[in-house]
């Protein structure tokens, strides 16, 4: 027999102690925990114009409530969910390309391989979701907060002005709670202004970003490619460069502590 699905608050609290433990290699082991073939985790239990009813019958008082709705696989397309929330919500394979997502609570949802192209994220909240191999190629994530597990997605031209990944060291009672990028597609992307300490950036590709301004204190680079990316005014203090490629920076001289990075000697330089 097939391993029983687990409940919606099972699955949140494998992902909590998945993404907010103190390794990758425990982070792995706690998705083999949870059934991703699972009806739960893989199917619908709504049609895209039942959503849109759904947010049709919205009002400023009361938000179309789409709180753990299994959405996985469907087409949601160009939907504005401005009036919504899709906290815990499944969304697994879901087309949600050029939707309009601004400040919408995503907060614990599952959008693994979910494609958000081109979608306006804007001061949306992605605490704890998981978002492994999700698309956000040319998406708008400008001043969201995101500690979501975003492992080998696609941010090609993305724009993270002013989002905060990064470890808030005030509140972390459940764990170091930040972004998770290990292998993710972030060429030309706009990262400047955003937090981005302690995020796990290994193996990244930084091709061309702009990070100018960007907090990337005590940040995991090792073997991350950050040729030709504007560090203008960017914050090295402690991250780890080991085997990472630092070719061709602009605005090199004006980077905070580049020099004084953890295995800055084992880094690629010109």
């Amino acid at each position: 027999m097939g391993q029983r699905p687990r409940s919606g608050y099972g699955l949140l609290a494998a992902f909590l102690a998945m993404c907010f433990g103190s390794a990758a290699g425990h982070a792995q082991d706690m998705l083999r925990h949870v059934d991703l073939n699972s009806r739960q985790m893989t199917t619908a239990e709504m049609t895209r114009d039942e959503v849109l009813a759904e947010i049709g019958q919205a009002t400023a008082d009361k938000p179309a409530d789409l709180t753990g709705k299994q959405l996985s696989g469907l087409d949601l397309s160009k939907i504005d969910f401005r009036a919504a929330t899709l906290r815990s919500a499944y969304l697994n394979g879901t087309n949600l390309s050029g939707a309009r997502l601004d400040g919408v609570n995503l907060d614990q949802a599952w959008a693994m391989n979910a494609d958000f192209t081109g979608a306006s994220l804007k001061n949306a909240t992605l605490v704890a979701s998981q978002m492994r191999k999700a698309l956000f190629n040319g998406a708008d994530l400008s001043n969201a907060r995101v500690t979501a597990d975003l492992a080998g997605a696609q941010l090609k031209g993305a724009r993270l002005s002013g989002a905060s990944l990064g470890a808030n060291m005030k509140n972390q009672s459940m764990g170091l709670m930040r972004a998770l990028l290990p292998s993710a597609m972030l060429d030309g992307a706009d990262l400047s202004g955003a937090d981005l300490s302690l995020v796990d950036l290994k193996f990244a590709s930084l091709k061309g970003a702009n990070l100018q301004g960007t907090n990337l204190a005590k940040a995991q680079l090792a073997g991350a490619d950050l040729t030709g990316a504007d560090v203008t005014g960017t914050i090295f203090t402690k991250a780890d460069v080991n085997g990472a490629t630092l070719k061709g920076l602009v605005g090199e001289a004006e980077a905070v502590d580049l020099a004084l990075t953890l295995n800055f000697a084992r880094s690629y330089r010109d």
